[in-house]
């Protein structure tokens, strides 16, 4: 899937090392971060981008949520039904995960950067922080808010339950062009086989 010299390996480890630990307050991640890495790539090849820049956006997705390290423990940790409140302070967590990789030189957290402030982002502008629409919303994040959508409903949280990946898709086919890029949802019909075989943990 991805090919690397020796450092960025490292590199890429010490990615996925900051992601873990950004979000290890909140669940054990580590299964989480391997398929937003591998619906990402899936997703990114599935739109013709050449291998190298699917790579770069697979390895930043891991950092979408990194922001989370930067809130207060007991919003991370709370369990049950969010009040307004405690969704405006939850929401903060795309800033801080902007401001957190502002200025580096590398490529992929360059990358981590837009995905961590746009992935909540929303077709019809109806996503936050800055209300984006449409293609305004950067390529890297429209994939990966994508991507976070199909994991998080996928997925069992101790305050709700999992969709099975079958309605999970039919939700998303739902969103078309109000929640999601309309070119991307077709990618992730195209390619729903590969978006299972990640889910199950086969490559």
């Amino acid at each position: 899937m991805f090919t690397s010299d020796s450092s960025q390996k490292d590199l890429f480890e010490a990615i996925w090392r900051m992601a873990f630990i950004a979000e290890f307050r909140e669940f054990p991640n580590q299964a989480h971060l391997e398929r937003i890495r591998g619906y990402t790539f899936t997703l990114a090849r599935g739109l013709g981008l050449p291998q190298k820049e699917a790579q770069i956006i697979a390895i930043a997705s891991q950092l979408h949520d990194v922001g989370k390290a930067g809130l207060a423990e007991p919003l991370v940790l709370k369990e049950g039904h969010y009040s307004e409140t405690d969704l405006d302070a939850a929401k903060v967590h795309t800033w801080l995960g902007c401001e957190m990789l502002k200025g580096a030189q590398s490529p992929f957290l360059q990358a981590g950067e837009c995905i961590a402030l746009s992935h909540h982002e929303r077709w019809d502008g109806s996503g936050y922080p800055n209300g984006l629409r449409g293609e305004a919303i950067p390529l890297s994040a429209r994939i990966v808010g994508l991507a976070d959508v199909f994991d998080a409903l996928t997925t069992p949280r101790p305050y709700k339950k999992a969709v099975s990946p079958e309605e999970a898709q039919g939700l998303i086919q739902e969103g078309v062009a109000v929640l999601f890029d309309p070119q991307l949802v077709q990618v992730f019909n195209d390619e729903f086989g590969e978006m299972l075989r990640i889910r199950r943990g086969r490559r």
